[in-house]
């Protein structure tokens, strides 16, 4: 048992796998640790930040409850070369979720780790709104548009830091506790499809329609040729987890945390986040098997 060890809690970027997130936290608070602080990039910012908040059951109940339709309604198209899609409608429905909250009144530490592109570096966000912060983290190349903080246009955090655990080397915490998201799959850890799976392949149909929109109003061409710029936008999608993964085996490496919480990045398609109850109990059941002898 924990005997209520404390925790420095470091969540990986990953898109939709990042809601395994939250059974790893639900996992650590049943078994009495005490998370006393977070540093996470991209959706490990988000949870993280939505954690730090005391709203972690608010966006639970709320992101088991969508469907692929749901998701879609969130992606506000940026007609911009800086990303496919804005994020404000979002952030508007996670603002009203969860309320306006500054880093530094949060009960927790709390770091988003950001990517200064134009200065080739790492930005630790531990001041100011704190959607501000997540946003800036959950700013993936050409899918999302830039965030603006402190007059520095910021990306997401995962290209140089999927799993931000240097943040956490000040803390005095008993334990470091890091979730992997980029892992190589291993048998019996990919999450187990739920009663949405037909439904979920008929309104693939739609995601892809969605964003072949979008890809019309930039080029001239037959459907073919949009369905091939599809096929870039996956690819790209796919490129920058590859790169996750190499540059979180490389971190690993050098700063390994005490105990490492593995997610392989087969679990789910980058944006199905309407898998939520499955990627959960993945979560929960993953951080069960590492934490054991903790």
């Amino acid at each position: 048992m924990s005997a209520n060890k404390t925790v420095s809690l470091v969540l990986g970027s990953g898109a939709a796998r990042g809601l395994a997130h939250i059974g790893v936290i639900d996992w650590l608070l049943e078994h009495d640790y005490r998370i006393e602080s977070v540093a996470g990039a991209s959706m490990g910012a988000l949870v993280g930040g939505i954690f730090a908040a005391g709203k972690l059951d608010s966006y639970r109940n709320w992101v088991v409850a969508l469907e692929r339709t749901d998701v879609l309604r969130y992606l506000d198209l940026a007609f911009s070369s800086e990303g496919l899609i804005k994020g404000d409608r979002l952030m508007e429905k996670l603002r009203d979720m969860v309320g306006e909250h500054v880093i530094g009144d949060l009960p927790i530490s709390y770091t988003a780790v950001a990517t200064d592109l134009a200065r080739q570096r790492e930005v630790w966000l531990t001041e100011g709104p704190l959607f501000d912060a997540i946003r800036a983290s959950m700013a993936i190349p050409m899918i999302f548009s830039q965030h603006t903080c402190w007059g520095i246009k910021l990306l997401d955090g995962g290209m140089l830091n999927p799993v931000p655990i240097a943040p956490t080397f000040k803390d005095m915490t008993e334990l470091t506790v890091a979730v992997n998201l980029n892992a190589p799959r291993t048998s019996g850890q990919t999450a187990e499809p739920d009663k949405k799976t037909n439904k979920r392949k008929e309104d693939t149909e739609g995601y892809r329609k969605y964003i072949n929109e979008f890809l019309n109003l930039f080029q001239d061409g037959s459907a073919e040729s949009h369905q091939e710029e599809l096929g870039l936008v996956e690819l790209l999608t796919n490129s920058f987890e590859t790169m996750q993964a190499a540059i979180s085996s490389n971190k690993l490496a050098s700063y390994p945390p005490d105990v490492l919480i593995n997610i392989p990045r087969d679990a789910c398609k980058a944006y199905e986040f309407d898998r939520a109850a499955e990627l959960i109990a993945l979560g929960y059941r993953i951080a069960g098997e590492a934490m054991s002898g903790q």
